[in-house]
């Protein structure tokens, strides 16, 4: 998928984990989990904005686009 999700990123920057960020934005671990690798079809922006408020991010933090060609090798 060409849109790659830095949640991880942010945690490991915030020392957070992901049973804490869960909590704050008010989101299950597994639903957070879903989101962390990838694997979620969308995020609503009430769901993105909480997460930059917890993280002291912007959105671009935690997603950004990606050659399909970079993607595959």
């Amino acid at each position: 998928m060409p849109i790659a999700v830095d949640i991880d990123v942010m945690l490991a920057r915030r020392k957070m984990s992901v049973g804490e960020l869960a909590e704050r934005v008010g989101i299950t671990p597994a639903n957070l989990a879903v989101l962390k690798n990838g694997r979620a079809k969308a995020v609503r922006f009430a769901t993105l904005a909480a997460l930059c408020e917890a993280l002291d991010c912007q959105p671009g933090d935690l997603l950004r686009w990606e050659a399909e060609d970079a993607v595959e090798g």
